[in-house]
């Protein structure tokens, strides 16, 4: 990988999202022909222009990759052997599929480089913003995003790739750090730990309707974080999933976030970054939109105001069929839907002969408009009440606090409640049902070494674990390819095992 002044300074020159003022505005107020990474940050407003960048920066994870039906969060879907595609051209997403995919691949070359572009611009950020001459408070404020947004790419890029480049300082031409080597993951999340408890010292509100970071948001970070150290390939101790059970507990005791009553509220943007909405990116209708509803569509069913509906990811019918009897999440539109009226003529209902995801549904969008504002959701309370249960089972065993988290989830699906005879593969399985598509799945399988095996109902090894359509899972896939375009450019970095 090879880092140059040019990636650290052009994403700065635009303001971006959250609504500070249009790009158009900014840069008329100075010569923008002479900005430089040591000149810009010179006022207030720049360094909210900057931290904007880094919030616009999270909706690479789900744009499109520049190739039909294909998006980075799909990478994480397909290799995990739950998902089926209708679009034969998406090459990435049937290469995840039947494990055939190569250090030549779209989507992990779309993770580094987005990744490590936000990392060296929130690098800047935390370098120049404490020079600007603004109250300490806002410069805590800005600062504290900033490490925020440099920790969740760098819990991203250590758990997909493992040892990475650990940069944490802006870097120019003449830097040693040009041509980086991979730092060993202890380190890597060692600084991630310190970025987020520096987060928490900064002064940020614990929520912001806005959707920019709040304490709510960093402690959700840190316990899965934690929670994540606590299993492989780092096996910390199990000290860490108390420490994650308490980061979790944090959150919940704030009494800021709970459990919509209603599944559909967790795609109506009109309610986005409320309730169970804890951290998504962000969309904005006629400014970026949102590309979920319509890839999540049955393939040109004419179902929706949109010319593609594309059918690049659904589920596996097995995957449907493993689901308890009851549980109110399989009902149709709830997470999960197997027909809509046609668009042209609503008393004609359309049968999709397969079941496919509800969970990114904008009606509006579908119905109406054709355009999206969406947000992917990185964090949602239902995952805070699992983390806490899985930890805290680790850590104290079955407490009634425990069984209080899951069975929240659990009464909110119709299903019968936990009594102090759960087990861990119990709480396994709620949150593989529950955060099912949501870029969750393949770090658990990965960091517990474990996949479910939807016949048995059983948890495996991930070495081994076939998946219902043929494919078997190796230890190649417990970690995705270094990019080879980045080590050709940077003979420092080394292949993964396997790639």
């Amino acid at each position: 990988m090879k880092i140059s002044k040019k990636i650290y300074i052009n994403a700065l020159l635009c303001l971006v999202l959250l609504g500070v003022s249009s790009c158009s505005d900014f840069l008329t107020e100075e010569n923008e022909s002479e900005y430089t990474q040591d000149n810009y940050f010179q006022t207030r407003e720049q360094a909210e222009s900057a931290i904007n960048t880094l919030y616009a920066s999270l909706r690479f994870v789900s744009d499109g990759s520049g190739t039909y039906g294909e998006s980075p969060f799909m990478m994480l879907e397909f290799a995990t052997g739950l998902c089926n595609t209708e679009v034969g051209q998406s090459q990435f997403n049937n290469a995840y599929r039947n494990l055939t995919a190569n250090s030549e691949d779209a989507y992990a070359l779309n993770w580094w480089q987005n990744s490590y572009r936000a990392i060296a611009n929130a690098n800047l950020a935390i370098a120049r913003i404490p020079e600007i001459d603004m109250a300490q408070t806002d410069k805590d404020n800005l600062v504290g995003q900033a490490k925020f947004i440099r920790a969740f790419y760098y819990f991203h890029l250590v758990r997909l790739f493992g040892d990475v480049p650990l940069i944490l300082e802006p870097v120019d031409a003449s830097s040693e750090l040009l041509y980086p080597a991979r730092s060993p993951q202890q380190e890597v999340y060692n600084a991630i730990v310190t970025d987020l408890k520096d987060v928490e010292n900064s002064g940020l509100p614990f929520t912001d309707e806005s959707g920019r970071v709040g304490l709510g948001a960093a402690k959700t970070l840190l316990s899965s974080v934690y929670l994540t150290m606590a299993g492989y390939p780092l096996q910390a101790g199990d000290n860490y999933y108390k420490l994650a059970a308490d980061k979790a507990k944090e959150v919940i005791d704030s009494k800021k976030y709970s459990l919509f009553t209603d599944y559909d509220n967790l795609h109506d943007p009109s309610i986005n970054n409320t309730g169970e909405i804890i951290f998504q990116n962000q969309y904005l209708i006629g400014f970026a939109t949102s590309g979920l509803t319509a890839w999540m569509l049955p393939r040109s069913r004419g179902i929706s105001q949109f010319s593609d509906e594309y059918g690049a990811l659904y589920p596996t019918q097995q995957f449907i069929d493993a689901h308890e009897t009851g549980d109110k999440r399989l009902e149709e539109q709830e997470f999960y839907f197997t027909e809509y009226p046609s668009i042209e003529n609503p008393d004609e209902t359309v049968d999709f002969s397969a079941t496919y995801i509800y969970k990114y549904f904008d009606e509006d969008a579908v119905l109406r408009t054709a355009q999206s504002s969406l947000g992917w959701k990185f964090f949602r309370y239902a995952e805070v009440l699992l983390t806490y249960a899985e930890a805290g089972f680790e850590a104290y065993g079955p407490t009634t606090e425990v069984l209080a988290a899951i069975n929240e989830i659990r009464d909110r699906a119709n299903l019968p409640l936990y009594d102090a005879s759960i087990t861990e593969e119990d709480i396994w399985k709620e949150r593989f049902y529950e955060l099912s598509f949501e870029n969750k799945y393949w770090f658990d399988m990965a960091r517990r070494r474990k996949a479910l095996n939807l016949s048995t109902g059983s948890f495996e090894n991930f070495v081994g674990h076939q998946f219902s359509y043929g494919p078997t899972l190796t230890d190649k896939y417990l970690l995705f390819p270094i990019p080879q375009r980045e080590i050709n450019n940077n003979k420092q970095l080394t292949q993964n095992p396997g790639w």
